[in-house]
């Protein structure tokens, strides 16, 4: 059975690019006739503000969404937040320093830049330029607490977007061998994602193109825990009218900026619909989840990077 998900992390309300991802694996998960799980990721504890998960909930329902499982519904699948599963990140850690796949590292963000050959364009710095891959597990002299890194193998991953199409990336070489758990002792966004949709029976990941780039960092990590990776399906990422990213503390930007400006769920959903092209010429101004499931054709979502969100 199709198994889809929406993972918001509890840091500030859920904007419109978050909102476009929940509807469109909603509707991919009802149109498959299988469950759509919400899991909150709430793992970088530091940075979660108190209520904020039941505002993001209390924000889905009232555009229209609903789920299977998850922190309010329950299933068998639980606990649904990151923060409650620490363990299964730490027996995956446990698993691959068993094979020797990684290794502590006390480099600092400004170590790296200095000596890394190429900037990388992404927000997780420049490439890893392996400075303490001759280090084990066991060492103990370090100037920081250590980071545990992935020995990233060379050599390529191959996967097949369902709306992307094929992605190529050669992980050691784009990348490096990036961090499983930081210094800090909060495990990564990578490995946490991984453990959490394998071991959720997740066999379809939709999410915006912002984060196709982890793709490749995510399968991977799934063939080095012995598992098949998910599907990947990256619909276009909603950014502002000036082309840029959109931000949570742009005006509008939010779900909850639409709700206090007045604006109606249906007339939310359409609008969105409509940026992801989901929607034709003379489509309705206003229309609920369940109206646009009737008519919701995903190959409409292939091959599109970028859509234009429309901000009251």
């Amino acid at each position: 059975m199709y198994r889809g998900r929406f993972a918001p992390s509890p840091t500030g309300d859920l904007h419109l690019g978050s909102a476009a991802s929940a509807l469109v694996g909603w509707l991919v998960a009802r149109a498959e006739g299988g469950s759509f799980i919400l899991r909150v990721e709430d793992i970088d504890t530091p940075r979660v503000r108190p209520g904020m998960e039941a505002m993001q909930l209390d924000d889905l329902r009232w555009l229209g969404l609903d789920w299977d499982e998850g922190p309010d519904v329950g299933g068998p699948h639980g606990p649904y937040r990151q923060s409650e599963r620490k363990h299964l990140y730490d027996r995956a850690i446990a698993d691959l320093a068993g094979r020797g796949l990684t290794y502590f590292c006390d480099c600092s963000r400004a170590e790296i830049a200095r000596v890394a050959s190429a900037p990388h364009p992404g927000e997780e710095g420049p490439r890893y330029p392996g400075t303490c891959r001759a280090r084990t597990m066991s060492d103990r002299d370090w100037k920081r607490s250590p980071a545990v890194r992935l020995f990233v193998p060379d050599r390529s991953v191959a996967l097949e977007d369902r709306w992307q199409g094929l992605v190529r990336e050669q992980v050691e070489r784009s990348v490096g061998d990036f961090v499983l758990r930081r210094g800090d002792n909060v495990h990564a966004y990578q490995l946490a994602v991984v453990v959490d949709d394998l071991a959720m029976g997740i066999t379809e990941v939709v999410r915006g193109c912002d984060l196709l780039g982890s793709a490749a960092r995510q399968a991977l990590l799934c063939d080095l825990l012995g598992a098949a990776p998910p599907r990947y399906a990256h619909h276009a990422m909603i950014v502002s009218p000036d082309g840029s990213r959109l931000a949570k503390r742009a005006g509008g930007a939010t779900l909850r900026d639409q709700r206090g400006a007045g604006a109606s769920p249906g007339a939310v959903v359409a609008s969105l619909a409509a940026s992801l092209g989901l929607l034709g010429e003379g489509a309705p101004t206003s229309i609920t989840p369940r109206e646009l499931l009737a008519s919701f054709d995903p190959a409409r979502l292939a091959g599109k990077k970028v859509a234009v969100a429309t901000i009251a």
